[in-house]
């Protein structure tokens, strides 16, 4: 696993060290899993935003999707 070197500001560290103290995990724990789930949800976000500007995709107008949640079959 390599190691990498951030600069974070006090208020950030004293917040980590709160959440470190309180779920009794390591500083390195939350930042890892913080970095895990920020980057899927890029990952989700860029795969949104292909899909909202691809021109090849259906377009389904509101009254569609209420009628489709009322009644999907």
């Amino acid at each position: 696993m390599n190691q990498i070197t951030a600069c974070v500001p006090d208020t950030l560290i004293e917040a980590l060290d709160a959440a470190a103290m309180h779920l009794k995990r390591s500083r390195a724990d939350i930042v890892r899993e913080a970095l895990e789930r920020y980057l899927e949800d890029l990952d989700d976000f860029t795969v949104s935003l292909e899909r909202l500007y691809d021109p090849t995709d259906a377009e389904l107008g509101w009254d569609q999707v209420k009628q489709e949640l009322r009644d999907p079959d």
